[in-house]
């Protein structure tokens, strides 16, 4: 069974991208970072996003590349431990520069909340009481 992900998602320019998500307060592997890529650590040893400039990418594919701006190519869904940190998580990335894309939503046993980073990739963040899931 695969023990780590690699989500792989093209940027317009690595270093506002960088610079966006180390506002947020997440940090980057330098062994799989140069001027074309960069390792976003989610979860060190399990999860990785590698933001790759644009021409980088579409080395990996022979599709066009989505504008993320204007079309949904994924929506990424991280859980944070407390509804706070949610909130507090899309305020940084407001506040560095991303954008609300929904309102919040409170499902009794779920709360999440939305941005789009710099490039437009849709970010939903999540804090889950599973006591509280409906049976």
């Amino acid at each position: 069974m695969p023990s780590k992900i690699f989500v792989n998602l093209p940027v317009k320019d690595l270093k506002r991208s960088m610079d966006f998500f180390t506002a947020l307060g997440f940090s980057f592997n330098p062994q799989f970072t140069d001027d074309k890529a960069a390792c976003l650590v989610i979860n060190d040893g399990s999860i990785y996003v590698m933001l790759l400039t644009e021409p980088m990418f579409k080395n990996f594919t022979q599709k066009e590349i989505a504008d993320a701006t204007k079309t949904t190519e994924v929506l990424i869904a991280l859980d944070a431990e407390s509804r706070e940190k949610v909130d507090e998580l899309v305020a940084k990335a407001v506040e560095a520069g991303g954008s609300l894309y929904a309102q919040p939503a409170d499902h009794g046993w779920m709360y999440q909340h939305s941005f789009a980073d710099p490039d437009g990739h849709q970010w939903e963040l999540c804090y889950m009481d599973e006591s509280k899931l409906p049976s």
